[in-house]
């Protein structure tokens, strides 16, 4: 069974850009990892500081190495300060 994680995310207007940019770097990335199925970011088109990623993952342990992984991490810290809301 796969695992699917859809991450909404409401960006500062001012960071949109650069949110984007960061996504762009994380996917090329993630998707290079194994048990990566799927992993993508999509604008709204009515709310363009909406983001969604969407994610599947081949079992439980891959999605687990994927948040250890250096670039996740690393490009979390970013996200932070682009987000209206802070990550949990």
């Amino acid at each position: 069974m796969t695992i699917r994680v859809v991450a909404k995310n409401q960006v500062k207007p001012e960071k949109v850009q650069e949110f984007m940019g960061l996504c762009k770097n994380l996917v090329e990335e993630t998707l290079k990892e194994e048990g990566c199925i799927e992993y993508g970011v999509y604008q709204e088109l009515e709310n363009p500081e909406a983001l969604t990623m969407l994610e599947e993952w081949k079992d439980e342990s891959s999605l687990d190495e994927h948040l250890k992984s250096n670039h996740f991490r690393e490009i979390f810290l970013c996200f932070q300060s682009a987000l209206k809301k802070k990550l949990k």
